[in-house]
């Protein structure tokens, strides 16, 4: 039959015990300070002094500093008076970054058929003026479903309807549009593209009639 005095703990193991927890304990601690203080403190730090834009969103302010969007996410603009971006397929509503994604519908989808064309009957129909072929991205949605660009032509299309729309010389519109064209990265990757909210702040100074945009 085993002792009781067999059952009791060796001289020296709860020292031993603590002689080992508080190396680990400490390691623990100095570890967690470095990495989840030190470090991403100085990255953040060293990032915002080296790329201000990106870190901070691409921000995209307007005439009075007033923040209106980043220049990475599309907004939904309704009405005749602003330039439309593509169409989106997100969450439960258009440029929802939280569920971005497309519809997923397939070429041969009659859904898909059936949305492209009703988005080239809307465009006939609000834009009147407009002779050339409807540019594919006006009426299909992106992957992303936040995608902030459209194609020049895109935008181009849209020109007569906003100039009438705002009272403003068609030619300066169009001027307008061209300035904002950014080419592709390198002349080589991407193609020629235009960001609808950063066009649309721009033609907010060009009409002097700052408003309120419908993006959400």
């Amino acid at each position: 039959m085993t002792s009781p005095a067999n059952d009791r703990p060796a001289p020296g193991f709860a020292a031993s015990v603590v002689a080992q927890l508080f190396p680990a304990c400490a390691v623990l601690a100095v570890l967690t300070v470095v990495t989840g203080i030190v470090y991403p403190v100085a990255m953040t730090v060293a990032i915002q002094a080296a790329f201000p834009g990106p870190a901070s969103g691409n921000q995209v302010q307007d005439a009075a500093g007033v923040v209106r969007g980043s220049r990475l996410i599309g907004q939904q603009f309704g009405g005749p008076r602003w330039f439309h971006g593509r169409p989106s397929g997100t969450g439960n509503g258009p440029y929802d970054p939280t569920a971005s994604g497309g519809t997923n519908l397939g070429p041969t989808n009659p859904a898909l058929a059936t949305a492209v064309r009703e988005r080239a009957e809307a465009l006939a129909r609000d834009n009147p003026a407009q002779s050339a072929a409807i540019p594919i991205d006006l009426v299909t949605a992106s992957g992303s479903g936040l995608d902030p660009h459209v194609s020049p032509a895109a935008a181009l299309l849209q020109v007569p309807r906003v100039a009438a729309a705002r009272n403003l010389d068609e030619q300066a519109v169009r001027r307008l549009v061209e300035q904002h064209v950014e080419p592709a990265l390198l002349g080589v990757f991407g193609r020629p593209r235009v960001n609808v909210l950063e066009l649309n702040l721009a033609l907010e100074r060009l009409s002097r009639g700052p408003e309120q945009s419908s993006a959400n």
